[in-house]
C-alpha cells in the first residue's frame, strides 16, 4: 500500500472515531433531556410514581361529603390505581372498626377522640394521628311549612330536647299549640355527642326525640312534617335547602344564621361551631405508600372543597403543619 493511500484511510478512521464518540454524547444528552422533559410535563417521577392498593376509611356521616370528595378527585386526578372506599357507619361505630386488628386506615370523627379509645389504641398498640379537616356548625332545621320557629334561643333549643316543653306554645304563646316533634341523628354519630356533651351538658335527650342513623331519614322526616325539628352537621341543611330551613340562633346579641361566614371558632356562630376531623394509623401509612399519599393529599386539597361540602376551612398553616408531619411518614 502507497503511504498517500494509507494516510487517507487512516484520517477516515479517525473522522468515524469522532463522529461515533460524538455520537454517543449527544443521545446520552438527549436521553437526559428527553427525561428532564418528562418532569416539565407531569410525567410520573419517583417522587408520583404510580401507586396501587386500597385505602379504607369509616366513621361520620358528617365528614362523609367532605372525604368523599376528596376521594373522588384523588382517584381521579392523582392515582387512578388505587381505590379509597369511603363508607359513614359514625363517628363512634367507625372507631370500633379502626381500633383492631388490621382495620380501617381513617377514622373520620365529628367529634375528638375519646379517652377510653385512645386508651384503647395504646393496648393495640396502635399509633394514632389527629387531623383537623374542617370547621363544621351545628344546625337546627325546620320543614319549610314552619314560618314561627324561625329565631330561637340556645336555651330553647335545649328546652325542646331535653323534654321540658312539648308544645310551640310553651316556647311562645303566639306560635301554634302544637306537639313539637324533635328529631336528629342516633348514639353511633359524634354529631349526637357533640350535642349532648357539649350542648345538653350530657343531661339525657328527651325519650320521645326520634333519633335516626342515616342522615337522608332525618331529612325527609323533618321536610314532611311543620312541627318537626332536627339537628345536624350544616353540611346536610346546605345539600337541603330546597326542603329545609335553618334557625337562627340568638346567642345574645341577635340572631345568627348559620353559614360559611359565621361558622368559625372565633365567629358568630361560635358557640354551636366545632372542627371535625379524620384518624389516621401511623402504622398503616408507613407500610403502605397509599394510605401515606392520600393522606398527603388530603391535607394539602382540604380547603379547596371544604366550602363546596358545607364546611368551612382551616387555617392554612394547620394543614400546611400536617403536611409537614405526613411527609415524615413516607
Amino acid at each position: 500500500m502507497n503511504m498517500k493511500k494509507w494516510l487517507l484511510m487512516a484520517a477516515l478512521a479517525l473522522v468515524t472515531a469522532v463522529l461515533v464518540a460524538c455520537g454517543g454524547g449527544d443521545d446520552a444528552n438527549t436521553k437526559e433531556d428527553d427525561a428532564n422533559q418528562d418532569d416539565a410535563n407531569g410525567e410520573k417521577t419517583e417522587e408520583t410514581a404510580e401507586l396501587e392498593g386500597s385505602v379504607v376509611i369509616d366513621g361520620s356521616g358528617t365528614v362523609y361529603p367532605l372525604m368523599a370528595r376528596l376521594a373522588e378527585e384523588y382517584m381521579t386526578n392523582e392515582q387512578e390505581g388505587v381505590s379509597v372506599e369511603v363508607s359513614r357507619a359514625g363517628t363512634s361505630a367507625g372507631f370500633k372498626k379502626f381500633l383492631t386488628e388490621n382495620g380501617t386506615d381513617f377514622n373520620d370523627a365529628s367529634r375528638q377522640m375519646k379517652e377510653e379509645e385512645q386508651k384503647e389504641a395504646d393496648d393495640l398498640g396502635i399509633d394514632v394521628k389527629e387531623l383537623k379537616v374542617a370547621l363544621d356548625g351545628l344546625t337546627f332545621v325546620v320543614s319549610k311549612e314552619n314560618d314561627w320557629a324561625t329565631e330561637m334561643t340556645p336555651e330553647q333549643v335545649i328546652q325542646i330536647f331535653k323534654g321540658d316543653v312539648k308544645k310551640w306554645s310553651e316556647l311562645n304563646p303566639e306560635w301554634p299549640d302544637e306537639d313539637i316533634q324533635p328529631m336528629g341523628p342516633n348514639e353511633n354519630h359524634g354529631t349526637y355527642e357533640f350535642f349532648y356533651e357539649s350542648i345538653l351538658d350530657k343531661t339525657d335527650l328527651a325519650d320521645h326525640v326520634n333519633l335516626q342513623q342515616e342522615y337522608s331519614t332525618l331529612v325527609k322526616l323533618v321536610s314532611e312534617d311543620k312541627n318537626g325539628i332536627a339537628f345536624f352537621g350544616f353540611g346536610y341543611y346546605v345539600n337541603n335547602k330546597d326542603e329545609l330551613q335553618a334557625v337562627s340562633i340568638d346567642f345574645g346579641e341577635g340572631a345568627v344564621e348559620p353559614s360559611l361566614e359565621t361558622i368559625a371558632e372565633d365567629g358568630e356562630y361560635a358557640d354551636f361551631t366545632r372542627p371535625v376531623f379524620t384518624y389516621l394509623n401511623v402504622d398503616h401509612a408507613k407500610e403502605k405508600p397509599q394510605v401515606a399519599n392520600f393522606a398527603i393529599y388530603a391535607m394539602n386539597h382540604v380547603n379547596d372543597f371544604a366550602g363546596e361540602t358545607g364546611f368551612a376551612p382551616i387555617p392554612e398553616e394547620e394543614a400546611a403543619e400536617n403536611v409537614k408531619f405526613l411527609e415524615q411518614l413516607k
